[in-house]
């Protein structure tokens, strides 16, 4: 018997294990099919909506501007200045500050480049242009001591259901007044209709 046992190919031995493989995943199978019959599961179905209410509560999401979006206005933006002779850079700055876009228009001071960015970071911080937030100096001046902020004008929030979903900042205009005016005509082209 033990001789037998040795030689006992190795088909056979395959053979035997496929089947038993088989019977195996047609057991669980079977398990997990009948399972979902079972009224247990509608209850697995209800705890993960109520899951789903509770993630819901402690979570929020947010909308931003493409990349293709954020270009677009950077664009409308800068050909607003080209239109008037004027020499800009226009950044695009997501609802969190993170830099999109930067558009350098031609013969634009080295200096413009950061003030964009700043001005397009201060709009969206506030929700608000930085033309209005100037006037908040006034009353609260160490807001201008906050990083990465740039209080002249030039900046705008884009919105979409009254939170701000970007900025855009230009500078490099001789006025704040004409920085702003081609920001918004860039929130313009990507305004949420």
């Amino acid at each position: 018997m033990e001789a037998r046992r040795k030689k006992t190919s190795l088909r056979t031995r395959v053979g035997t294990g496929g089947l038993a493989a088989a019977a195996l995943a047609a057991g669980t199978f079977g398990a997990v099919s009948a399972s979902a019959s079972t009224p247990e599961r509608a209850g697995t179905a209800a705890q993960a909506a109520a899951s789903t209410a509770v993630a819901d509560r402690n979570t929020h999401q947010t909308r931003h501007l493409t990349v293709d979006a954020a270009t677009r206005a950077a664009q409308a933006a800068l050909k607003a200045a080209r239109e008037d002779g004027q020499r800009v850079t226009v950044a695009v700055v997501d609802r969190n500050g993170n830099t999109i876009a930067v558009l350098r228009g031609d013969g634009a001071g080295p200096q413009s480049y950061e003030s964009a960015e700043r001005k397009a970071y201060t709009a969206v911080s506030w929700n608000a242009p930085t033309s209005d937030l100037v006037k908040r100096l006034e009353s609260t001046p160490t807001l201008k001591d906050i990083p990465g902020t740039l209080f002249l004008g030039g900046g705008v929030p884009v919105a979409a259901d009254g939170a701000p979903i970007a900025g855009i900042g230009v500078a490099g205009a001789p006025s704040g007044a004409l920085d702003e005016e081609y920001a918004r005509a860039g929130a313009a082209a990507v305004a949420p209709r």
